[in-house]
């Protein structure tokens, strides 16, 4: 896929719906009673590959030309799958459905692609064996294939080391089937979007600071369930709307959860001109359409507990942040090590190549902005969001950029080549 220079972005745009909410909506509505319908369900493949995993296990899923409907079986209605399950490139599946399956009253196996494979899964490993769970590695490094063998877990209050999502949520999910109170605590707050449907689900939950608490053996009921635009998508086009001359884009529909928002509140800082519009709350999620508008940018210093509201917007925000005048730092992003790619060494080497002040730093990086950029051959790692932030930053430089292997986009955004086109005027 080949980019050049890009004349102004001009128009109204609906992003994908959100990657993780699409996951979650799956994972509950299968273990409801009655049936779960998914509006705007992201038709990623990271998605599917959980739709894929619950089919396996005898949930009934169907397609109607709006929306996935779930026909869950409640909490203890999976069945074991009569082969090894398949997330994909999916660790989101991988993680959560291992608090799941470590509850069961049947044995599992989980594995994924070559990257999957190579994902740290110790953070789940580790606190699923403290609940009595038994997970094993079946490489015996720690990474996945995953053997699960489901028995009675027992409640705990689990200090995580990371603040992640992922591992939160396994937690949590395994704590559905517990003999008591589970709880977690992370060092910062991470999205929190499993507390906020495991609620409207009907379980009993609480939150407080950085911990999460819920209670064993809830009842859960089917709910209608209204995906949000992708703000980790709606990212993007943030990005080129502020860095391409003259563009103007209104992103409708996008899904701005507190935990989840800060790229607006980096952006803000550097200077952006983004006004929120119509903020609404849909299913307990808080929404708005973004109005962009190109702006002159300032370095700034990314850090602390706004890394894990933006730790897949990481690589689009370094972009932005070469394209700046001044200096940007970016510190405590080592998440960004084990990601699909290591995103934080790519980062450096690809802005680098395309002529950026890029100092690498153990936990993040240093970026000089201003310098022009130029355009170069880019491979994406088979990494959805290389790909999509290099898309970006393709446009705003000098030449021609080829991203190499950038199909992988249909992870999270299968049309994102043909949307970013039609909003060429």
């Amino acid at each position: 896929m080949k980019f050049t220079k890009s004349i102004p972005l001009k128009g109204e745009l609906r992003v994908p719906g959100d990657k993780s909410i699409s996951h979650r909506g799956v994972m509950l509505g299968s273990l409801a009673q009655g049936t779960t319908a998914v509006t705007n369900f992201l038709e990623g493949a990271d998605c599917l590959s959980t739709i894929n995993c619950f089919r396996s296990m005898g949930i009934d899923i169907s397609r109607t030309e709006k929306e996935i409907l779930i026909h869950g079986k409640g909490l203890h209605g999976l069945s074991a799958p009569s082969s090894c399950l398949d997330v994909g490139n999916s660790g989101t599946t991988m993680r959560l459905l291992s608090g799941i399956l470590a509850g069961q009253r049947f044995s599992s196996e989980l594995t994924g692609d070559a990257s999957i494979r190579k994902r740290p899964m110790t953070r789940v490993i580790a606190p699923l064996s403290l609940m009595g769970g038994c997970v094993e590695s079946l490489s015996g490094n720690g990474l996945a294939p995953l053997r699960i063998t489901g028995r009675p877990l027992k409640g705990m209050h689990y200090q995580s080391p990371v603040s992640s999502a992922q591992v939160k949520s396994c937690v949590l999910l395994a704590g559905l089937y517990a003999d008591g109170q589970t709880s977690v605590t992370e060092p910062f707050l991470s999205r929190n979007h499993s507390e906020l449907m495991l609620r409207s689900f009907g379980a009993k939950i609480s939150s407080k600071g950085t911990t999460a608490t819920v209670e064993p053996e809830p009842i859960l009921i089917g709910q209608k369930v209204e995906v949000p635009g992708d703000i980790s998508s709606a990212a993007y086009f943030i990005a080129a709307a502020l860095l391409i001359p003259g563009s103007e884009l209104l992103i409708q529909n996008v899904g701005i959860n507190p935990t989840r928002d800060g790229i607006l509140k980096v952006c803000a800082s550097m200077g952006a001109k983004i006004e929120i519009l119509n903020s609404h709350t849909c299913c307990g999620e808080e929404v708005a359409d973004l109005l962009v508008r190109h702006s002159s940018l300032k370095g700034t210093v990314i850090e602390g507990a706004l890394i894990p509201t933006l730790i897949d917007e990481l690589p689009v925000l370094s972009v932005l942040a070469a394209f700046a005048e001044g200096t940007t730092i970016i510190r405590d992003a080592q998440e960004l090590k084990v990601k699909e790619s290591n995103r934080l060494d790519i980062m450096v080497h690809h802005l680098t190549a395309m002529g950026a002040d890029v100092e690498p730093t153990e936990d993040g990086m240093i970026i000089t902005g201003g310098k022009p950029l130029h355009g170069g051959v880019l491979d994406s790692y088979l990494d959805h969001r290389i790909a999509m932030a290099f898309a970006v930053a393709g446009m705003a430089a000098e030449g021609e950029t080829e991203i190499t292997r950038a199909d992988c986009v249909d992870i999270s955004y299968p049309d994102f080549y043909k949307d970013l086109e039609k909003l060429k005027k």
